[in-house]
């Protein structure tokens, strides 16, 4: 198992993924739009924690009719930032893309699965949230480009236990070549951090080819001193994500792959899926391999749950500090030095 091409969620083939920042004065929000082909891609969901929100997370149930989707939301801006995804959904729409419901070629009603993220107010203005503008901007900027990490798209705003938290990828590829990734908007009331000794949580699943994490002093009593005065007492938060393969899974094997990225989560952040956290993964096959194998199920959730790990690490990783009037959020990477 090594890490693909760009160790990213592009590895994945038929996935883009694009980013909208939202602009002006007061703002630090944003949108992340994740794209797979014409086909859509067959998908699940895992939702966990007190607070979350979700648009379009029941159409996701293996008992509904809907099978595939057509993009996935990650977004800023809590409840209001949902309408992120209707500018993504009239955009797939006004271009035939969706789900068909009449007789017409251009009679489709798109399925967007989304999920936000608390960062209301911390660019110093409440009401700069991203809107359905925002949502068609991230859509038209999808590329099979390895996407942008750190404070980007739906990262903008977002803080991990006190740092500034981001965007984060990560992918894998398994020994019969399945390719496994994840994207994942870092945004927790946890620490990625260990109090006692100012490493990662996720630093010990490191791959060959990920990040490498800062070196750390060898006394590093300035340090735990910074990271526990940069800690803040729990927010509003909540992390969200894809993790995604090439294979063919069913829908219940997608909602599977997405709990296993739940677990990823628990292992990089600590505690994870409080009750001021609305944790939310999306599970998604775009099926252009067959099928697996039990075996290979098994191998390919280990993966899955790797992957979000590792991408939580390179979220951090990738943060850079952040000073606005709502807010002051120290980097990991200027605590470290």
């Amino acid at each position: 198992m090594y890490p693909g091409a760009t160790n990213t969620l592009v590895d994945v083939p038929g996935l883009q993924v694009g980013h909208a920042d939202l602009e002006g004065e007061g703002a630090l929000s944003g949108t992340t739009v994740v794209l797979p082909g014409p086909e859509g891609a067959v998908a699940g969901v895992d939702v966990r924690g007190g607070g979350p929100g979700t648009r379009e997370t029941d159409a996701l149930d293996p008992r509904t009719l809907v099978e595939r989707i057509h993009a996935v939301v990650l977004t800023g801006g809590s409840a209001y930032g949902l309408a992120a995804a209707s500018g993504v959904a009239d955009a797939l729409g006004a271009a035939g893309r969706g789900f068909p419901v009449g007789r017409g070629p251009g009679e489709v009603v798109p399925v967007v699965p989304a999920a936000v993220v608390f960062d209301l107010g911390r660019g110093g203005r409440f009401a700069a949230r991203p809107t359905a503008e925002t949502g068609a901007q991230a859509l038209a900027a999808c590329t099979d480009a390895p996407p942008a990490q750190g404070v980007v798209g739906a990262g903008r705003g977002t803080v991990v236990g006190g740092l500034k938290g981001g965007v984060g990828s990560a992918s894998s590829v398994l020994s019969d070549g399945t390719v496994v990734a994840a994207l994942v908007v870092a945004n927790a009331a946890g620490s990625a951090v260990d109090p006692a000794t100012g490493e990662l949580w996720a630093a010990r699943h490191r791959h060959p080819g990920d990040v490498e994490p800062p070196a750390l002093p060898a006394d590093r009593s300035a340090l735990l001193a910074a990271l526990r005065e940069a800690a803040a007492p729990p927010t509003l938060n909540t992390t969200i994500g894809v993790v995604a393969t090439d294979v063919g899974l069913s829908v219940a094997q997608c909602a599977k792959l997405a709990a296993v990225g739940q677990s990823g989560l628990a292992r990089a952040v600590r505690p994870a899926h409080g009750m001021t956290d609305g944790d939310t993964f999306f599970g998604l096959a775009t099926t252009r391999r067959p099928a697996p194998d039990l075996a290979a199920v098994q191998e390919l959730l280990i993966a899955g749950a790797d992957c979000v790990t590792r991408a939580v690490a390179h979220a951090v990783l990738a943060a850079r500090s952040v000073e606005t009037s709502g807010g002051h959020w120290r980097a990991y990477r200027d605590l470290v030095g």
